[in-house]
């Protein structure tokens, strides 16, 4: 019995397992000193974990994994530069980037939940598309549209030519607020916990598990599937525009036109390393997720360097356990569903 219960345990839990035994392989690769990784890894927290929790309520109603994220972290970087344009600094301005991204995050989360309603079945590779379709539009308004269509207030973010905004915009003044008040992220982070854990236990979430478990029967108790799948979209979005805007913040700085690039990618990866799979996921799953995925995103590189003797090498072997960290938990997932229903 006893060993039923660890095989058991092993099978469910056998991507954080992996994830950690890599952690703790490429650690005593690197050498790396303990504090340093520490800190890195605290920073980390603070810029992507809220990120992850957005993925939650999607997975919750069987839409799978929310790529169209990366569209929140755009909200936020149109807020930022528009409240950077008009040259509003301080605690006013850091409230008005939230505010307002918040207001577009809502608008374009409504959008997206009635596409992906369009495209039930097919909501990954469609919400991968979306997430596309949005960073060319960002890019044809910030590169093409400000400073032609879109008259400027603040010259110093703008290119040389007057038409477009520059790669980086400086956010210090916004920045300072959170060097004041180092604080702030962890109560965005503890406050978007408490929202998910809420919604999940509510009415809202109750409807939204009966939709991802079966569809059908959601039909036949009169839930409005189509409603609810765009709620839990729009609650996504405006989760990754929070997220964003802590990330930003954080760094004292916007890449305006790739800093929203691969958010998506890393949020999937860092919630299935916790155990989370494509129709089941928890919070449990996120926070486990971001330590394991982040410590070996912090790691491998160095690990990467002792093993090749390539400072090079060592940056592409990133990105190969980022995206093989995806493909290695699907593969296991896949074959534990179909284990399960052969059983």
């Amino acid at each position: 019995m006893e060993k039923e219960k660890i095989k058991s345990f092993i099978k469910t839990n056998i991507v954080p397992i992996i994830f950690i035994i890599m952690c703790i392989s490429m650690i005593m690769i690197s050498g790396v000193g303990l504090n340093f990784l520490a800190n890195e890894l605290y920073r980390r927290i603070i810029r992507n974990t809220i990120m992850i929790i957005a993925l939650l309520i999607p997975i919750m109603a069987g839409m799978g994994i929310n790529f169209s994220i990366i569209i929140g972290a755009l909200c936020t970087h149109f807020a930022a530069i528009i409240i950077i344009d008009r040259q509003i600094d301080g605690a006013i301005g850091v409230i008005s980037v939230f505010v307002l991204a918040q207001i577009i995050a809502f608008i374009c989360g409504n959008i997206i939940g009635y596409i992906l309603n369009k495209a039930k079945g097919r909501e990954m590779i469609t919400s991968i598309v979306i997430g596309l379709l949005g960073t060319s539009i960002y890019t044809l308004v910030f590169l093409a549209g400000y400073g032609t269509i879109i008259k400027p207030h603040n010259p110093s973010i703008m290119l040389s030519t007057g038409i477009g905004v520059q790669t980086m915009i400086d956010l210090m003044p916004l920045k300072e607020v959170i060097v004041e008040n180092p604080y702030i992220p962890i109560v965005f982070i503890v406050v978007a916990t408490f929202i998910t854990k809420y919604l999940m236990g509510t009415q809202f979430g109750v409807k939204l598990k009966a939709i991802g478990d079966n569809m059908n029967n959601a039909y036949s108790l009169g839930i409005d599937v189509d409603k609810m799948r765009r709620y839990a979209i729009v609650v996504s979005t405006m989760l990754a525009s929070a997220s964003q805007m802590m990330f930003i913040l954080n760094i004292g700085s916007i890449n305006v036109y790739t800093g929203h690039l691969n958010v998506d990618v890393f949020a999937c990866a860092s919630i299935l390393a916790g155990g989370a799979t494509l129709n089941k996921a928890s919070l449990k799953n996120v926070f486990l997720g971001v330590i394991l995925f982040h410590t070996m995103f912090i790691v491998s590189p160095m690990a990467g360097k002792v093993l090749f003797s390539n400072v090079a090498i060592g940056e592409y072997f990133r990105s190969f356990v980022a995206y093989s960290t995806i493909i290695i938990s699907l593969m296991i997932n896949i074959y534990n569903e179909k284990e399960e229903e052969l059983s």
